[in-house]
Formats: C-alpha cells, structure tokens, sequence
C-alpha cells in the first residue's frame, strides 16, 4: 500500500514539474521517468517540488551541465527571473574527496558520518561561502536559498545559457588583474580561500568576471589555506601565462597577498 501511495506521489510530482516546464531548445529537462530515474532520485524531486510550492521558483526549464559531482539547472521564478539550480547529486562517492575542504574549517566542526549528510553540508557550506563574498563585494552569483542538496542562485548568462568561462574566452591583462584582485578580496574581505580558484570557475561576463565554484572555499583559519591559496595563484597565473599574457610571480604574489 506505501510503495502504491508512493509511486502516485511520485507520478503527481514528476506531473506537476512538466505541467510548468516551458518549452526550451535543451534536451535534458522534467521528461517522465528521466528524473528520477536517470538525473535525480526522489527525495530531490520533492525538494524541488516544495521549493515550487514555497514560491521560491516557479518551474524549472531543463538541465544546463552535469557534473561528477552536482547537476545544474535552469529555473525560473514567479517573476520570470532566471535562477541557477545546483543539484550536489547525493548518490556520488566523489564527495568523499572533499572531506579536506571542510575538515578543519572551524565554521563546520560537527561533521555527520555519511555521504547524504556530507552532501548536504556541502550545500550549505557553498552557499554561506557565496555570502560570505556577496556580503563583501566580490563579484559571485547572488546566493538565494538552499535547502538539502539543492542550492538557488543568481543565474549569470541569458535564456537559459551561462556566460562563457575564461577558459573558453579571449583574455588580456585586465582579465588578469582583475582575477587577482578577486583572490586578494576573497583573502581580505571574505576571509576566504577559493580552494579551486582557476579558468574553468571564472565567468567572463560584459560586466567583468565572476567567480563560482566556491563549495572548496576554505575560512582562513584551515590548517591548509595557505597551501590552497598557493594552489590558486599558481593555477590562475599558469593559465594566463599560457595566453600570452604578462603575469607576476607565483611566490611573489604569494607574499604580496598573506602579508
């Protein structure tokens, strides 16, 4: 009798998100069965439903990338205002390799055991990290709402398409500069480290760049902030080497930016 009253549950859910789903040129999306069968297990589909319900977006449009780690979507909300949904994926062993990240981090002392519980302290520790820098100016997609392992953000990028990474973008020395001062605010400002600070986290927008991917984002009294911190700056600066562009020492920026 439960697993029927379930499987109708489910079918009304998975019937709800079509029903509000608009029409959209991508191939991933709400199709029946695919999510939770394929994209998404039950649980985040009820998650997603009482974020509808609780009128914090007003459908969800389809699937934008997937990750090993997490799926992003695109929402909308009831003011037909795009929102980013990142979906940690609860069924991955991969978040295991982050134990790092928030172990020792002072801000998350009492870590659960299991992998749903790591996930959704992932979640939430992306999005007060995405606070933390909104709060002291940087440039980050604004943080909405988390709730579980479904994390809303700001939506950077137009109809559905997230603005191109530096990775993918033709960059000069004031992408360059701008990117350091980015890692000096986040260090002064935010009293963070990004932890993964590099051309594949950097959008490129009309605006300047915006950095994302702050899940790794460690407080500065981690026993390996600094370490992460080096990591960045030898990333970033090896990236933009490569384009051609003019780049300070690794070892100097280092010094320049902890002292």
């Amino acid at each position: 009798m439960t697993d029927t009253i379930s499987k109708k549950l489910e079918s009304k859910i998975d019937n709800k998100l079509i029903s509000k789903a608009k029409r959209s040129p991508l191939e991933d999306g709400f199709k029946k069965g695919k999510v939770v069968n394929e994209v998404l297990d039950k649980p985040t589909v009820m998650t997603l439903y009482k974020m509808i319900t609780d009128h914090i977006i007003a459908y969800v449009n389809g699937s934008i990338s997937a990750g090993k780690e997490s799926v992003l979507f695109w929402g909308v909300d009831e003011n037909d205002v795009n929102v980013a949904l990142k979906i940690y994926l609860v069924s991955t062993s991969n978040f295991k390799k982050r134990e790092p990240y928030i172990i020792g981090d002072p801000r998350f002392s009492h870590l659960k055991k299991g992998t749903k519980n790591l996930v959704y302290l992932w979640a939430r520790k992306e999005f007060r990290n995405l606070s933390q820098c909104h709060d002291a100016g940087i440039p980050v997609p604004k943080p909405i709402y988390v709730t579980n392992n479904v994390l809303a953000m700001e939506f950077i990028g137009e109809n559905g398409a997230p603005c191109k990474s530096l990775l993918v973008s033709d960059v000069d020395e004031n992408d360059y500069n701008q990117a350091i001062s980015i890692l000096k605010d986040l260090y002064h400002k935010a009293k963070l480290v990004h932890g993964d600070f590099s051309e594949y986290n950097i959008f490129k927008t009309n605006n300047g760049l915006v950095v994302f991917d702050l899940g790794s984002a460690v407080d500065l009294r981690h026993p390996n902030a600094q370490e992460f911190l080096k990591r960045d700056i030898y990333n970033i600066t090896r990236f933009f080497n490569k384009r051609g562009v003019p780049v300070e020492n690794s070892d100097e920026l280092f010094e320049e930016i902890v002292k």
